[in-house]
């Protein structure tokens, strides 16, 4: 068999597997979440989500909408510092912009729960 009809043989099966995957995986929620942000932002938005007093007190003070905490846990970017190791709960500063508008979120993340500290904007 010539080296060309192996590649033929090689990318035609390649094809087929590619369309076969596409078929059972089409629909389903999949994700790849292997970076450290990606995997704790998946983590807190999996969780349930709690407000504090401050924080409803700062999204009426600052005329933001309270879609903008879900997007920003779903968008944000987060900076690791040493609160995030703390035990049982780390917190985390996650910073994201929504509408033009740049915030800094300060989520406590325990096994069940996820609450939501502060917001604050530069």
């Amino acid at each position: 068999m010539k080296l060309i009809e192996r590649f033929g043989y090689y990318f035609g099966g390649f094809s087929v597997g590619l369309i076969i995957l596409a078929f059972f995986l089409n629909g389903k929620h999949v994700s790849c979440a292997y970076g450290p942000q990606a995997r704790v932002l998946k983590n807190i938005s999996t969780k349930q989500i709690v407000y504090s007093n401050a924080v409803n007190s700062a999204l009426s003070e600052h005329n933001m909408d309270s879609l903008a905490i879900p997007y920003v846990l779903k968008h944000g970017s987060i900076d690791f510092d040493e609160r995030a190791r703390q035990k049982p709960c780390g917190i985390y500063d996650i910073e994201g912009e929504y509408n033009n508008r740049e915030f800094t979120i300060t989520v406590k993340n325990c096994d069940s729960i996820a609450t939501i500290l502060k917001i604050s904007t530069p």
